[in-house]
């Protein structure tokens, strides 16, 4: 986007002056108002600045409760959310990020905050590319470019039995926002394990006209072998039963080839790049971690797949068995699809209980 009113900027147009005005939301000015910020006198910062007072450091963080659903940001628009940051203690799958434009009622989107930053498997793997970055020591951050014409409501609900703290900053404009811009989505799934035979679902029923920009995947293995010979497919508009879009392999999707692996190490080779990576391998250890595990992302940033009227993507869990045959995999997968797309948004799938979110 190369417009000038605040939203899209780039190196090139730095320089271009514009009427949209910055605000910033954290725990120092819950409502991002203008001269609202370090007026804090309570707060967890409280006791470490009672020598210093009102404007050092009072309220840097929350603490959100088992059950709490917290309010992260409450604006009216039009604007658009430019950068979050944010760093969670406690589960990362069991803090539940929802997001909810111009009124409505169903989020769109609505992801465990660990996986929306494409840190899925609940610890730390360095990730540095032009949407999403996972920097040390557990610090989330997402420059996806969220417009909104009426309002913008988030929110972080702890779904955990333990009280959990974040530290939280969200930058946004509040500008004009053109008519073909379309709202963020994303949306969260996991299967554990795949069904012998199915293909995984990384997202369907999406209705209207957008583009899908971004996968993050946490991939974990439950055979020996390789397990990346899956074909993405993206079904557009109406496809049935064959996609326009049908990739040639797992890897290949991710922007790696043969294997990920390292020809001189013979091992995986984790990687980490603007637009695609596989920035996490977990392996095994000899005792309780028994399995590899993956952490994988592609952003259509240079490459949307636009669709005008609907959306549904897969992918294959495939490997190899005896007689160079291919082999179904019955893997533990979650994803999460991110798209931009015209509203009203789709009722998304129920999300798993905190059971079916667990890592084990």
């Amino acid at each position: 986007m190369t417009s000038f009113n605040g939203l899209g900027m780039t190196m090139g147009n730095l320089s271009r002056l514009s009427g949209a005005e910055t605000r910033s939301i954290s725990p120092e000015n819950f409502t991002g108002d203008k001269g609202q910020g370090g007026m804090a006198t309570e707060g967890t910062g409280a006791y470490p600045a009672r020598d210093l007072g009102q404007g050092w450091k009072i309220s840097p963080s929350v603490r959100i409760e088992p059950g709490e659903v917290f309010s992260l940001a409450d604006i009216d628009g039009p604007g658009a959310i430019q950068q979050i940051w944010m760093t969670a203690t406690g589960n990362w799958r069991y803090s539940i990020l929802r997001v909810y434009w111009d009124d409505q009622e169903q989020p769109s989107i609505e992801c465990p905050v660990g996986d929306f930053f494409a840190a899925g498997w609940g610890g730390y793997a360095q990730l540095s590319s032009l949407a999403v970055c996972v920097n040390p020591g557990s610090a989330f951050n997402s420059y996806w470019e969220m417009p909104f014409r009426k309002h913008c409501r988030m929110t972080l609900t702890n779904i955990a039995e333990e009280p959990m703290v974040l530290y939280y900053q969200i930058n946004y404009t509040l500008t004009e926002v053109p008519e073909d811009c379309a709202y963020f989505h994303a949306q969260f799934r996991r299967v554990n394990p795949l069904p012998y035979g199915e293909v995984y679902t990384i997202l369907d029923n999406v209705q209207g006209q957008g583009q899908y920009v971004g996968t993050a995947m946490a991939w974990g293995v439950n055979n020996n072998g390789w397990w990346g010979e899956g074909e993405i497919k993206f079904y557009i508009d109406g496809d049935d039963p064959f996609p326009t879009i049908c990739g040639t392999g797992t890897e290949d999707y991710f922007c790696g080839s043969y294997n990920f692996e390292n020809q001189v190490t013979h091992e995986y080779q984790p990687f980490t790049t603007p637009y695609a990576g596989m920035h996490q391998v977990i392996r095994p250890d000899g005792l309780y971690k028994s399995q590899m595990r993956f952490g994988l992302y592609r952003w259509h940033i240079p490459d949307p797949i636009r669709f005008q009227r609907d959306l549904r993507v897969t992918i294959q869990a495939l490997g190899w068995r005896h007689g160079r045959r291919y082999l179904p995999l019955q893997d533990d997968i979650a994803s999460v699809a991110y798209w931009y797309q015209t509203l009203p948004t789709a009722p998304f799938p129920d999300l798993p209980s905190r059971e079916a979110l667990e890592i084990i």
